[in-house]
């Protein structure tokens, strides 16, 4: 992975576009950083399609910088957006949550975005996804592909949501799996999840769901090596092979930028945590493998029409 990190110039990514349509009220200019790169293909990629959504949508000024991981660049790197009339910035990642929640008094005319984390103040606010029913119906993909009976998840941390999901997806679909889970405590330690991995295969596991973003590619390559299986996570990971990745659940990290930006030029954006699912449209499973059968594929997709509509889990009803 190329990680191109202490990027220290703010990165001018396009002017006003003629016949675009403008930003209408609150919307001045927006300021995206991130930890790691916007070149991995699935968080930090995620995140600058949003910003590029944002800036065609709006037709505002859109910043960017990569390898925000210290206090003192992050918050030189808000001084300069402030000097930029920045005053919508999205940290991409949780790890945002502490900076942003003590400095957001400083900067009282910016709003300050983050994922997965606790929002502190009257401008900051920190988008959750509702993870759960995506696990949940990755479980049921694997719980039905499964020729082991023995399916596992690659996960970075405890708390996210898909994991539980994932597990209750997969005994509901097949009460006879065995589900192994396997904690590689960052987003992005490849080394360490190639470890884990390795006493995942050791333990007859035929299905992974690789549920970390930073490391998920190498993880799935190897799988492909291995003749095994892959759910993938947060992108479409078709590409990677459709004989490997039998499905992905996809958040559209994209599409979930722009609605924020949408509903802050409003005035409409809330402080605190807000929640998005399935029935927002930032959620969805991905292409299936050709592997999986058309009438189970079928069967899903109604179970996942039926969730959108009821907001209850097949094991719900």
């Amino acid at each position: 992975m190329n990680i191109k990190l202490g990027v220290v110039l703010i990165i001018l990514l396009a002017l006003f576009g003629c016949g675009q349509p403008a930003a209408s009220g609150n919307l001045q200019k927006v300021g995206l950083l991130v930890p790691e790169t916007i070149d991995d293909k699935v968080w930090g990629s995620k995140g600058y399609k949003g910003l590029l959504k944002i800036q065609s949508e709006f037709g505002v000024d859109v910043f960017y910088k990569e390898g925000m991981n210290e206090d003192e660049e992050i918050r030189s790197a808000i001084e300069e957006f402030q000097e930029e009339d920045v005053n919508l910035i999205f940290g991409h990642g949780s790890e945002y949550a502490n900076y942003f929640n003590t400095v957001s008094k400083e900067f009282p005319d910016i709003h300050f975005v983050l994922f997965n984390g606790k929002a502190v103040g009257e401008n900051v606010t920190s988008l959750n996804f509702e993870a759960h029913a995506m696990g949940f119906f990755g479980g049921m993909v694997a719980g039905e592909m499964t020729k082991t009976n023995k399916v596992a998840v690659l996960a970075a941390f405890e708390w996210q949501p898909e994991v539980d999901g994932f597990f209750e997806g997969a005994y509901f679909q097949n009460e006879n799996v065995h589900v192994d889970i396997q904690y590689v405590q960052n987003w992005n330690d490849t080394n360490t999840a190639l470890t884990l991995l390795d006493i995942l295969i050791d333990n007859e596991n035929d299905i992974v769901y690789v549920a970390g973003d930073g490391y998920n590619i190498p993880v799935i390559e190897k799988l492909k090596e291995e003749g095994l299986y892959a759910i993938g996570f947060v992108s479409d990971q078709s590409d990677l092979g459709k004989g490997t990745v039998l499905t992905s659940t996809v958040q559209h990290v994209d599409t979930l930028y722009e609605v924020v930006a949408r509903s802050f030029d409003e005035g409409n954006l809330e402080s605190g945590e807000l929640y998005y699912d399935f029935q927002d449209g930032v959620i969805s499973l991905g292409k299936f493998s050709p592997l999986v059968e058309d009438d189970f594929r079928l069967k899903i997709e109604k179970d996942i029409e039926e969730y959108i509509e009821s907001g209850l889990l097949p094991n719900q009803l």
